[in-house]
């Protein structure tokens, strides 16, 4: 099922693929949480900003890139279920993202051993 929340996520991934982790600010509400399982917790679209220029200097470093292996999500609420590929191999994960009026108003990634 695709709704708002959807649509905003299928264009954060389609932004972050281009390998600019800032690009997908934009999308991000001014008071939106992201939570990060190795760098923490970011509040708010400026910490959020900050913390995706840091994502574009750590992931050149190790070689990273993310696919998008599931999308699925309706007009609030969606989850991704990606793959990160490193210099040191595979890692998979799930995103969980909560939308209001076409901005992320929170998100927050797990990831597998």
């Amino acid at each position: 099922m695709a709704g708002d929340a959807y649509d905003t996520l299928a264009r954060f991934w389609d932004l972050q693929n281009g390998g600019d982790y800032t690009k997908v600010v934009e999308l991000f509400a001014d008071d939106a949480v992201l939570v990060d399982p190795i760098f923490g917790t970011f509040e708010g679209a400026e910490a959020i900003g900050a913390f995706m220029t840091k994502m574009n200097q750590e992931m050149s470093k190790i070689g990273a890139s993310f696919s998008l292996e599931e999308l699925s999500g309706d007009d609030e609420t969606v989850w991704a279920q990606w793959t990160a590929t490193t210099n040191s191999g595979e890692r998979t994960g799930v995103g969980v993202y909560r939308v209001r009026n076409g901005k992320i108003t929170y998100y927050r990634d797990y990831m597998n051993a």
